[in-house]
């Protein structure tokens, strides 16, 4: 597989070799410049640090749009590239601080290359660009309407749903739909932003509004001036942060750090989270008028476990990116589809990537077969057979027998080869079957340990050991 390629864009030799030291960690081979202007664009990344803004560079910027494939564009946050890059490229560039982490860098550049795909075509994507939503289930074509329903009108949407389940690209999918497609569509992660930097990211900040605030900055709510503002994971914003939101909200007027003058704002919000927002206010974690401010128009996504028909269809989107990476594409045998359709898919269609891509690795010219897919996926479903063979006996008339005519799921599940270690296969149904239950009470623990017959403390202490999400306000 050829090696990744990453153009940095840096005037300073120091920060130029410490950037290059990063990428080439992470596998990139590296061109370096000192100016835009004289740069060949041949790479899937370009770094844009500290570098003269001049006109061969601006004019360098406006070449870029409509390149194929499409270069990730990471800015560093200090830089005033935002006053002169086209917007088609502002919308889709990641601002990222100096020095760069490599542990930081690669979570950011896993996290792209599996958002960052866009159609190009009926079945075709290209990487570097955003998806598609993907999905012909009932609860997909559900979705597709509501949001040709609301797309063409201003209303803020809520995005709810559990975590990997495709939040963000219904918000793109909203806009792109939206009069303002033509637009920036501006992402924040209001729970990855420390809550005393969150107003200078949405607002934006004057050049000596606190330390280190060496240049004036454009926040998130100006560089999606006429588009769309996506605030996910708004659950996790603080409560004073709250309160500035829906200030703005309300006036469509804000003021950068530091600064006084006011500016007016014309974006559309949506927002999304995977918290239940109306525990939240009953707990006092969250506002209450926000809440209704930003439910105008609520959407719930499916978790992937109630759209199981789907799988096909996203393993197939998921090949075309893999190809185009390098990679050769996934085939799945009859019986390890069916063996996927039965796993409750906790991290939903963001864990069915992962899955795709790790196959491709193990598995790059053979069809996988249900025994060579990674426990728990294909060892729970001997268990999940078996439970619906069982209740489907108690609704047969003829009883368990008729069922075990079609085979005992137990007697014939498969030892592999290679043996199995029989503590972790537990724990990982009993951790499958707790997930499963939390969902279907809604997070509630007491709801949940009724569903399992356990006790309560008990079913807390299984969460404290399995490290599930945040038990403690779920024991309610």
């Amino acid at each position: 597989m050829p090696a990744l390629k990453a153009l940095i864009i840096e005037s300073d030799d120091d920060r130029r070799r410490a950037i290059h030291a990063v990428f080439s960690f992470l596998g990139y081979s590296t061109a370096c410049h000192d100016r835009a202007g004289s740069a060949a664009v041949d790479c899937q990344l370009i770094y844009l640090g500290s570098t003269p803004v001049d006109a061969d560079t601006v004019a360098w910027l406006e070449g870029l749009p409509g390149r194929q494939p499409a270069p990730l564009i990471l800015i560093d946050q200090n830089e005033a590239y935002g006053a002169v890059m086209p917007a088609a490229l502002l919308q889709e560039a990641v601002v990222v601080g100096y020095p760069l982490r490599s542990e930081d860098l690669s979570i950011l550049l896993h996290q792209q290359q599996n958002s960052l795909w866009r159609s190009d075509g009926p079945g075709r994507s290209q990487p570097g660009l955003r998806r598609r939503l993907v999905g012909d289930s009932p609860a997909m074509r559900e979705i597709n309407r509501l949001i040709r329903q609301v797309a063409p009108f201003d209303a803020s949407v809520l995005i709810l749903g559990n975590s990997g389940t495709g939040k963000e690209l219904v918000a793109q999918t909203i806009h792109e739909m939206s009069p303002r497609r033509h637009q920036p569509f501006v992402a924040i992660n209001c729970g990855a932003i420390p809550s005393e930097l969150m107003e200078s990211e949405l607002f934006g900040h004057e050049k000596g509004a606190f330390t280190g605030a060496i240049s004036a900055r454009k926040g998130r709510f100006e560089l999606a001036e006429g588009g769309t503002l996506f605030l996910d994971e708004i659950g996790d914003m603080s409560l004073p942060m709250q309160v500035k939101l829906l200030r703005v909200l309300q006036e469509r007027m804000y003021e950068r750090v530091g600064g006084s003058r006011a500016q007016r704002c014309n974006v559309r919000i949506v927002a999304a989270t995977h918290r239940n927002l109306e525990h939240s206010i009953a707990n006092g974690q969250f506002r209450e008028d926000l809440f209704y401010r930003l439910n105008v128009f609520p959407l719930e996504m499916p978790p992937l476990s109630r759209r199981v028909e789907d799988i096909p269809l996203l393993i197939e989107e998921f090949n075309v990116y893999l190809c185009h990476r390098g990679f050769k594409p996934v085939r799945l045998a009859e019986d390890a589809l069916q063996a996927l359709s039965h796993y409750s898919w906790p991290g939903n269609v963001r864990e069915l990537s992962n899955l795709v891509e790790r196959l491709a690795i193990l598995f790059p010219k053979q069809a996988i077969r249900q025994r060579d897919l990674p426990a728990p996926y294909h060892s729970l479903t001997s268990l999940d057979v078996g439970l619906s063979m069982e209740a489907e006996a108690a609704a047969s008339p003829t009883g368990w027998s008729a069922v075990q005519a079609a085979g005992d799921p137990y007697r014939h599940a498969r030892l592999p080869d290679e043996g199995i270690d029989l503590k972790d296969h537990l724990a990982d149904i009993e951790l499958n079957l707790i997930r499963q239950a939390l969902d279907a009470s809604d997070g509630i623990v007491a709801r949940a340990a009724k569903l399992l017959s356990v006790q309560r403390t008990t079913l807390v202490e299984k969460l404290r050991k399995y490290g599930i999400g945040n038990y403690n306000q779920l024991a309610g």
